[in-house]
C-alpha cells in the first residue's frame, strides 16, 4: 500500500533527464519529458557513495573507513534527539530508460528477451537504502554518519510476468514504518508500455542503521504521520513486524512441527514403503515424484572488490541476483520447462560478506503443489585457511509452471523439515496474493 499523496509529492533527486527527443522514442513516457529533475537509476548508487563519503577506488577503501569513523561523534544518543520526518521526506522515484537508452538493456537483457529479475533485484537493494538515508538525512551534515544496511526483503510480490527489455521502467518508494533503529520501506515498480503505466511488482524492505563502522545500532529519526491514510501504512508496518516475530517463533529451527504437519510427513513417509518387504528401511518413489536429494543445484563465487557495496563488503544486491539465478536454474531444471517468478519471500541477512570470501550457493525445490515450486536458496562463506562455514543468507522463491508438476518427497527428517518450512512460505505467499 502506497500514500498517492507522498509519491505525487515525491522530491527527485539528481540529476537533469534526457532530452525531449530522446524521452519520445519508443517505450519512454511522455510524462517524463515536462523539465522536471528526476533520480536514474544508473546514479543511485553514485549518490549513495556520496552520502556516505565512499571511495569510487577500492585501493582507497581503508582510508575512507578510517574518515568515516570519525562521524560517531554526529550520532543521535536518543531517538528523542532527531527530528521527526514524514512519508513525503523518503518518497523517491528512480528511472531505468530501457526504451531510449538501447545500450543499456544488454546489461538487463536475457535470453528470452525479457528483463533479467536479477537486475532488479540489485536495483531494489540500492533504491531502498538511498529511500532510508533520505528519511535520516541531516542537511547540515555533509556526510551520513549512519551505515544503513539491508535486514531482510520481507516480501516482493509481482504483478506481472513479462517485463519488456525494451521499456521505461519506474521505482516508487517511501519510508512506511520506523522503530528505533530499523526502517520498512516499501518500493512499487511499474514500467510504460503502449502509452500506459502498468504494474510490475510491490516490495517491502527492512533495513536497520548502523554507527559509521558498521558494529552498532544507531538511533533514527522518528516518523510523522500526516495522515489516515498515512496511519493505515504505518499500522501495517507494525502488522508485518508482528508477522515476523510470530513466524520466527514458530520456526521448525526452534520449535517441533504442529500435530497437522507431523501427520502429513508420516503420510508422506507411508506412502513411499516398500509393500512387499514391510521394512522401514525399504523405499519407493511415488509415481510423478523425485526425491528432494534429485531436486538439487550449488554454485560457487569468488567475492571480488567489483561487488562492493558502499561499506566495501558485498553488495546485498549481487547476493539477491545470484541466489534468484540459481533458484530459477533450480526450479527449470526441475520441471523442464521455463518457470516464472510469483514472489520472493523472507530473505534475511545474517551476516556481511567480505570481499574474497568465497561464497557457496544450495538451492533446493523443498515443495510443490498445483502448477508451483517453492525454492529456498542457502548461502554460506567458507574461510578456505580455516575451513569454517558461515551461513550469511537464505532466500525464499516461489515459481508457476503452467504444465504438471512433479511432487518433491523427502526422506531424511532434515529434508521432512525443508518441506514443511517450504509449505509454509508458500501458504504465506498464497495468503498475501489472494
Amino acid at each position: 500500500m502506497f500514500s498517492a499523496r507522498v509519491l505525487k509529492s515525491a522530491s527527485l533527486i539528481m540529476c537533469r533527464g534526457l532530452s525531449t527527443s530522446q524521452m519520445c522514442r519508443q517505450g519512454k513516457a511522455p510524462d517524463m519529458a515536462d523539465g522536471n529533475t528526476f533520480l536514474l537509476v544508473s546514479n543511485v548508487r553514485n549518490r549513495l557513495r556520496e552520502i556516505v563519503g565512499a571511495s569510487t577506488n577500492w585501493k582507497d577503501h581503508q582510508q575512507a573507513l578510517a574518515e568515516r569513523a570519525s562521524l560517531s561523534q554526529y550520532l543521535a544518543q536518543s531517538q528523542d534527539e532527531l527530528p521527526a520526518k514524514t512519508m513525503k521526506d523518503s518518497a523517491v522515484e528512480a528511472h531505468l530508460p530501457l526504451g531510449s537508452q538501447p545500450a543499456l538493456r544488454e546489461k538487463y537483457l536475457n535470453y528470452h528477451n525479457s528483463v533479467r529479475f536479477g537486475r532488479i533485484l540489485e536495483d531494489l537493494d540500492s533504491l531502498a537504502v538511498l529511500i532510508c538515508y533520505s528519511h535520516t538525512w541531516n542537511k547540515e551534515l555533509k556526510r551520513s554518519p549512519l551505515s544503513i544496511v539491508t535486514a531482510l526483503v520481507d516480501k516482493i510480490d509481482m504483478r506481472k510476468n513479462i517485463i519488456y527489455p525494451d521499456c521505461d521502467i519506474k521505482f516508487t518508494g517511501h519510508v512506511t514504518w520506523v522503530g528505533k533503529t530499523s526502517i520498512e520501506a516499501k518500493m512499487h515498480v511499474s514500467q510504460y508500455h503502449d502509452g500506459a503505466y502498468t504494474d510490475v511488482l510491490d516490495a517491502t524492505f527492512v533495513m536497520v542503521a548502523r554507527d559509521p563502522e558498521n558494529k552498532r545500532a544507531a538511533f533514527i529519526n522518528p516518523l510523522k504521520l500526516e495522515s489516515p491514510e498515512e496511519e493505515a501504512i504505518f499500522q501495517q508496518g507494525e502488522i508485518n513486524k508482528t508477522r515476523r516475530v510470530e513466524l520466527s517463533t514458530a520456526s521448525l529451527l526452534k520449535v517441533a512441527p504442529t500435530a497437522e504437519e507431523r501427520t502429513r510427513i508420516h503420510n508422506l513417509f507411508l506412502n513411499t514403503l516398500d509393500t512387499q518387504t514391510v521394512s522401514f528401511r525399504s523405499r519407493i518413489l511415488p509415481p510423478n515424484s523425485v526425491w528432494m536429494e534429485d531436486a538439487k543445484m550449488k554454485g560457487l563465487e569468488i567475492c571480488h572488490p567489483q561487488e562492493r557495496n558502499i561499506f566495501n563488503r558485498i553488495f546485498g544486491g549481487f547476493l539477491m541476483r545470484k541466489a534468484y539465478e540459481l533458484g530459477w536454474a533450480n526450479a527449470c531444471a526441475f520441471v523442464g520447462s521455463r518457470p516464472t517468478l510469483v514472489a520472493v519471500d523472507d530473505i534475511i541477512f545474517r551476516k556481511p560478506v567480505e570481499i574474497g570470501s568465497l561464497l557457496l550457493l544450495s538451492s533446493q525445490v523443498c515443495y510443490t503443489e498445483g502448477m508451483h515450486i517453492q525454492v529456498r536458496v542457502h548461502t554460506e562463506v567458507l574461510d578456505p585457511l580455516t575451513r569454517q562455514h558461515s551461513t550469511t543468507n537464505v532466500f525464499h522463491f516461489t515459481f508457476c509452471i503452467e504444465k504438471d508438476i512433479p511432487a518433491v518427497v523427502p526422506q531424511s527428517y532434515g529434508e521432512s523439515m525443508l518441506y514443511l518450512d517450504g509449505k509454509r512460505h508458500f501458504d504465506e505467499t498464497m495468503r498475501s496474493q489472494g
